[in-house]
């Protein structure tokens, strides 16, 4: 915080906007917060409704603000439904280890807690292991799965109209936008720059349409080139030499059955369209489907080149908008559906794990300058 009320200080013919805190009394900031007590406490009412130990769980990667935000939707929302319901809070203290993950998560379902909400990133996949070996049921979220044009995509790809998946571009591109706050520039902290942050949403939406999670090779580059990077960036700079993180990471990934996929992300890159995070590309023996500022169908049909633009908007009707729901309420809505009809959740544990294991290669290739083999 204190990097942007500087930066405003000495840059005061310019804007700056600053996520998650309130900044209060500096005429060029303005802050913006997320509500992410509301979908939390949709989490903790779930909860406390299949909760039969009266005990329930929460794994945060670190003690901070925005963490504990959720956390207090998520008491609130159990406490709401029953008043008398037990909670265990534990941190992991950083975002990258899945073992400490696991431990506190062990821990907490041998205290008694039978549900467990995790907000702690590649640490959260050591929660993912210990429900598995304790039978709990979990997911991760990944929300972009849960918009209107993929949730229509996935039944078009599972009707076979684009046939056989063989090539995919997952994307996630920005011009400038960097975060600066919290522990993003913590190379340790964070584990990654955006390809943890935001290419880790496009590769799980792309593995989620494609239902291929078996890679096979992976080759990975990152960079860290730009002279100015924060010059631009809408949430403003930082300290020279606190950004250790890559602006740019590319992956290209060989799965099992021959399809490739390639990754893009970035937070800073000299290009001159950005793609929001989340846009997939699929090119299939029958059709092709791509997700960027909507979504189009592509084929060929009756000595033509056909696109089709399904309609995502719930009105058709005057005076009527139709029943409208975020990604994030559907994705709340979907888990509980999960939880008290006993089925799985959207996002299975192993497929964010497969997601990890993608992203952790691709790095692993960048610094080694070798590609990785998985099942070798």
């Amino acid at each position: 915080m204190e990097y942007i009320e500087a930066d405003a200080a000495d840059y005061p013919e310019m804007e700056f906007w600053f996520f998650d805190e309130p900044i209060e009394g500096i005429d060029n900031v303005y802050s913006m917060s997320y509500n992410a007590n509301e979908g939390a406490f949709l989490a903790g009412m779930a909860a406390a409704s299949v909760s039969e130990t009266g005990v329930i769980g929460f794994i945060g990667g670190e003690d901070s603000t925005v963490v504990n935000d959720s956390l207090v939707g998520y008491l609130e929302g159990a406490a709401y439904v029953n008043p008398d319901i037990k909670a265990i809070i534990s941190y992991t203290g950083n975002w990258d280890d899945s073992a400490k993950g696991k431990e506190l998560a062990l821990v907490q379902y041998n205290a008694g807690a039978d549900v467990v909400f995790q907000l702690a990133s590649n640490a959260g996949v050591g929660v993912f292991e210990a429900a598995k070996e304790t039978g709990k049921k979990l997911t991760i979220g990944y929300q972009h799965r849960h918009k209107p044009e993929s949730r229509f995509l996935k039944s078009v790809i599972e009707r076979g109209d684009l046939g056989d998946i063989y090539y995919a571009k997952a994307l996630a591109i920005r011009r400038r936008g960097t975060p600066n706050w919290g522990v993003f520039l913590n190379e340790y902290e964070q584990g990654g720059g955006p390809l943890i942050d935001i290419g880790t949403h496009s590769l799980d939406l792309t593995l989620y349409l494609m239902n291929n999670y078996k890679p096979r090779m992976v080759v990975g580059t990152k960079y860290k080139k730009l002279e100015h990077p924060e010059c631009g960036n809408p949430w403003g700079g930082w300290p020279e030499g606190a950004n250790t993180l890559e602006d740019a990471a590319f992956g290209f990934i060989v799965m099992e059955d021959g399809a490739t996929i390639t990754l893009d992300a970035t937070w800073a890159l000299n290009t001159i369209e950005p793609i929001q995070e989340g846009s997939v590309q699929l090119c299939g023996s029958k059709a092709g489907a791509q997700i960027k500022n909507g979504l189009s169908i592509n084929k060929a049909e009756f000595d033509r080149l056909v696109e089709i633009k399904p309609d995502m908007a719930a009105g058709g009707v005057a005076f009527y908008d139709g029943v409208k729901e975020t990604p994030g309420i559907t994705e709340q809505r979907r888990w509980l559906d999960a939880i008290e009809n006993d089925t799985d959740p959207v996002v299975l544990p192993e497929q964010a794990c497969v997601v990890s294991e993608i992203l952790e290669a691709i790095y692993t290739s960048a610094r080694t300058g070798e590609p990785m083999y998985f099942n070798k």
